[in-house]
């Protein structure tokens, strides 16, 4: 349930195509739906104006499909991210018509119609860091923006930064993803007048430390206008991104989230 179909459903119940009775037969899974493994937050769209997503690593295939089925009985959209094997192989077996995009470790259904809106440019320090700008960008879709991605840009070769330039500077909101030494983030920041996302991975060698060094570097970054999430935290840096992006497209004081059943738009 969220923003758009609240008002529909209080709609109907106004204008007399509905009774109380089955409102509230409609509105009697909210705000939680027990699974008996896990407790579904089945207001999350009507609060931010998307689902809550399904983080699949430490469940099991079949509570992942569980979830998953659950939450496509009342929202348009479906997200399982840091997907195994067993669980794609187990969600397409279950939900023929959901999506796998093996990049991002992720299998999503979505049954919207929307156009993209912005620009969300999701750039790499490294192709070893593709799997979680793919978790970002898919992440900046869903949410509504046109994603552009600049891959293997890191500052080894700063030519290659300069080179993508125009293309950042058109974006409303930057992911930057790297591990080794974190430093590209840092690097774009003094480039562009937009936010930044600095996402480290836990790509590099020993003294990298699973990705706390780069996640050191970005948390000091000297350029203004970084802000930092965890290691490997792609979907978090996407739905960010996402966020700010949309909260440009409409009029001043007014934030529009694309709504999670529809093409319509939430405003706030």
């Amino acid at each position: 349930m969220d923003e758009a179909e609240l008002q529909r459903l209080l709609g109907a119940v106004a204008g007399g195509q509905l009774t109380i009775g089955n409102a509230i037969v409609a509105l009697r899974g909210l705000p939680l739906r027990d699974l008996g493994h896990t407790s579904l937050d089945t207001q999350r769209a009507l609060r931010t104006g998307f689902p809550e997503v399904i983080y699949a690593a430490g469940k099991s295939p079949e509570q992942v499909v569980s979830a998953f089925t659950a939450l496509a009985e009342s929202a348009r959209v479906v997200l399982a991210t840091r997907c195994d094997d067993a669980h794609i192989a187990a969600l397409r077996a279950a939900i023929p018509e959901a999506r796998v995009v093996l990049a991002a470790r992720a299998v999503v259904l979505d049954r919207r119609d929307i156009r993209p809106r912005g620009l969300v440019v999701v750039a790499t320090a490294g192709t070893s860091d593709g799997p979680v700008a793919e978790e970002a960008a898919l992440t900046a879709e869903l949410l509504g923006a046109e994603v552009q991605r600049c891959t293997d840009i890191g500052i080894a070769g700063l030519h290659r930064l300069v080179g993508a330039i125009d293309t950042l500077r058109r974006a409303r909101a930057i992911v930057a993803v790297a591990g080794m030494d974190g430093a590209l983030p840092g690097a774009i920041a003094g480039l562009v007048g937009v936010p930044v996302i600095a996402v480290p991975t836990s790509v590099g060698y020993g003294a990298a430390f699973g990705g706390l060094a780069p996640l050191l570097t970005m948390l000091n970054a000297c350029a203004p206008g970084v802000a930092v999430v965890n290691i490997d935290n792609g979907f978090g840096a996407g739905y960010l991104a996402g966020l700010i992006n949309a909260a440009a497209e409409p009029a001043p004081g007014r934030t529009a989230v694309p709504d999670a059943r529809t093409s319509d738009e939430v405003v706030r």
